[in-house]
C-alpha cells in the first residue's frame, strides 16, 4: 500500500459512511491471445473474506482486510484506516464468464478470464 491508494465511496447515499468506503486496490491487467489475467494487490484479505462476483457484464472484487496482532498488543500506527477494499470492471462480451480460476497467494488475487471460443485466433486452412 502506498500514499496514492484511493478511496472509493458509495455515491448512492449523501453521505457515505465509514463502512461504505472502500480502497481502491491496484490492479494490472494483461491480455494475450487466449484472455485477460487480472492481478490485484489486496494486503490482509484472507480467501474467505475475499467475494467475486459476475454479474451480466460487471466484475466485481470486493474483500475485508484484518491485521491480526498477537496477545494485548495494539498498533500504535495503522496505514489501512478502512478495512475494505472494491474495485468494479466493465467485462467484454468477447470473454467466458463461465470459465474464471482465481487463486489468492501472499495478499496478491490472480483471475484469469479466457476468451470465449469465437473469440480466439483460430487457423484457416486453405485447400486447393
Amino acid at each position: 500500500m502506498n500514499d496514492t491508494t484511493a478511496v472509493a465511496t458509495n455515491t448512492a447515499s449523501a453521505a457515505p459512511t465509514h463502512a461504505e468506503a472502500a480502497l481502491l486496490p491496484p490492479v494490472d491487467v494483461f491480455e494475450d491471445a487466449g484472455g485477460i489475467t487480472l492481478y490485484a494487490d489486496l494486503p490482509g484479505v484472507s480467501k474467505d473474506k475475499l467475494h467475486i462476483e459476475i454479474d451480466a457484464d460487471t466484475l466485481t472484487i470486493e474483500g475485508e482486510a484484518r491485521l491480526d496482532l498477537p496477545g494485548d498488543l495494539e498498533a500504535s500506527h495503522a496505514e489501512i484506516t478502512v478495512p475494505r477494499y472494491r474495485r468494479v470492471f466493465a467485462l467484454s462480451r468477447e470473454l467466458d464468464t463461465e470459465k474464471v480460476s482465481a487463486e489468492m497467494h501472499q495478499g496478491v488475487l490472480k483471475l484469469r478470464l479466457p476468451k470465449a471460443a469465437h473469440a480466439q485466433p483460430r487457423k484457416i486452412e486453405v485447400r486447393g
